[in-house]
């Protein structure tokens, strides 16, 4: 199976640089919106048999383009949402979004005992987002688009992805509406075969301005606490 994982387009709390993980969520800024409008010529040459997308709205803005141009529906599943923040929710200081992320990809890294601070551990991120992800193998459908989140999926691919290192993904940024292509099976394995960190409607829809704390990569993260 082909999985394209797109990160939801800018939100508000991208912009302000915050730990923005709890339900329902923002919306979309307006740069956001335009992102999302990008997606259906950027993939206009994939074949794509169904759409999916979180319960966070963001992502279900995000997919309705697609899913207009497409034709398809928009099934809402509910474990492949963002790494809940715990605590460390809203904030923005260096010091926290680094937490964050090395407390994720310690579990992308095979530690699923690290605990998010005031939350939960690796064991039951992979356990909600894998049961999705076999939910969505089992559709039938050969290529599936998945509209999540940018810690989500980048932490969900350093686990499963078996041709890269698990710190690839720490090593890539992951802007809104980036993509990630992963192909295969839980069976046989998945195997990462593109990795699009800036915006697939175009690198004019970054936004150098935005801190984004769950895009970035973990040496800018410890970078951050330095400055």
């Amino acid at each position: 199976m082909r999985l394209l994982f797109i990160r939801h387009g800018q939100t508000p709390a991208n912009v302000l640089g915050q730990l923005d993980t709890a339900h329902p969520g923002p919306g979309l800024t307006d740069l956001g919106l335009e992102q999302a409008a990008r997606i259906p010529e950027a993939l206009s040459a994939e074949p794509i048999d169904a759409l999916f997308a979180s319960t966070l709205v963001r992502t279900q803005i995000t997919a309705a383009p697609l899913a207009v141009e497409r034709g398809l529906a928009v099934t809402v599943l509910g474990g492949i949402h963002e790494i809940e923040a715990g605590t460390l929710e809203k904030r923005s200081d260096p010091e926290s979004v680094r937490g964050y992320l090395e407390t994720v990809f310690a579990w992308g890294a095979g530690n699923l005992d690290v605990e998010m601070p005031g939350n939960t551990n690796g064991h039951h991120f992979f356990g909600r987002f894998d049961s999705d992800i076999s939910e969505i193998v089992a559709s039938g459908a050969e290529t599936a688009a998945v509209v999540s989140h940018g810690a989500a999926i980048r932490v969900w691919v350093a686990r499963h992805a078996r041709n890269v290192s698990p710190v690839f993904a720490g090593q890539h940024d992951l802007m809104n509406t980036g993509i990630v292509v992963v192909e295969g099976s839980f069976d046989d394995g998945w195997s990462l075969t593109e990795w699009q960190g800036t915006p697939i409607g175009g690198s004019e829809l970054s936004d150098a301005t935005a801190a984004d704390p769950t895009g970035e990569t973990l040496t800018e993260a410890r970078d951050d606490t330095r400055a």
